[in-house]
């Protein structure tokens, strides 16, 4: 366990699975539309290449979080289950024609995007970002459009690009605490530079809501979350996520332990008294679990 991290009394110690961690098979009339829509379009998703606990819920209500790019990221963090390649500048023009038309098809009336990191690309791909959002405003104009970037290499120009056209909810991940950042993410990602990237787009566009997420268990102490929900503050970020770090695989970062639920709750609450305007907070939360609920937070109390 790294340094200044503890263990709550009575937690429990990284093992088989605790019971408050299950997921539930596929069910529901939409999963399968889901699923042949996605193959129809070609399109990734996170919720597949991260291997997200989440996914039959989802997928069965019809929900998915498209990935944008690709589906090989250009880093290797030692949490993320999504393949490393260099794709050597190679981009798929037509990509952001087909997800609008799978949006569109589908009806949402609120879609999230991510992207792969992708170093090889002199904007780190904000211009297919952008023309992704401006097809969607064309062709599923209801739609309310949520856009998790990464860090884009910390190029301003290239954050402006994004807010040319901007999404109703812009996210980026702080993922950990500032400790554990150098050994949980790629080093071409950093703490300050997430931070950075987060006050330059609340100083860009002061009326955007935005959002990140951080992930428990990896061995931060309470100390050092509330330290990173302060700062996440200061950046201007108005929605956050808490969620358990489960392992996708032998060869990836171990579980320091597993948080229980009733600490989930307890972190909500320190989390909401720092300013944010939505939390979401459990051990099965993704960044983009309940997305649209958590906007319409924000909505309600002025942020938008």
């Amino acid at each position: 366990m790294t340094s200044g991290a503890v263990l709550l009394p009575g937690s429990p110690t990284p093992g088989p699975l605790p019971n408050w961690i299950r997921t539930r098979p596929p069910r529901g009339e939409q999963y399968p539309e889901v699923r042949a829509l996605l193959h129809r379009q070609g399109l990734g998703t996170v919720c597949r290449e991260a291997r997200c606990p989440n996914l039959p819920e989802c997928w069965s209500a019809g929900t998915a979080t498209l990935m944008l790019l690709g589906t090989d990221c250009t880093r290797r963090c030692s949490f993320c289950a999504v393949t490393t390649h260099w794709p050597r500048g190679v981009v798929d023009a037509s990509e952001p024609a087909r997800v609008a038309a799978a949006v569109a098809e589908w009806g949402l009336r609120y879609v999230v995007l991510t992207q792969v990191c992708r170093d090889d690309l002199d904007d780190g791909g904000a211009s297919i970002l952008a023309e992704t959002v401006r097809r969607l405003r064309v062709a599923a104009p209801h739609a309310l459009v949520e856009l998790l970037i990464g860090d884009l290499g910390g190029d301003a120009g290239a954050v402006a690009t994004v807010l040319d056209d901007p999404p109703d909810v812009l996210a980026h991940n702080l993922e950990t605490v500032r400790s554990l950042s150098p050994e949980v993410r790629d080093r071409r990602a950093g703490y300050d530079r997430s931070l950075a990237l987060l006050g330059e787009v609340r100083r860009r566009a002061p009326r955007l809501v935005t959002k990140s997420s951080i992930m428990l268990g990896m061995g931060e102490s309470r100390e050092e979350l509330e330290t990173a929900f302060a700062d996440l503050r200061a950046a201007g970020v108005d929605l956050l996520t808490l969620g358990q770090y489960l392992r996708p695989s032998a060869a990836h970062r171990p579980v320091a332990r597993y948080v229980p639920p009733a600490e989930f709750e307890e972190l909500r609450d320190a989390a909401a008294r720092v300013g944010f305007a939505g939390v979401e907070s459990g051990p099965l939360v993704r960044s983009s679990y309940h997305a649209e609920e958590l906007y319409r937070s924000a909505r309600a109390r002025g942020r938008s």
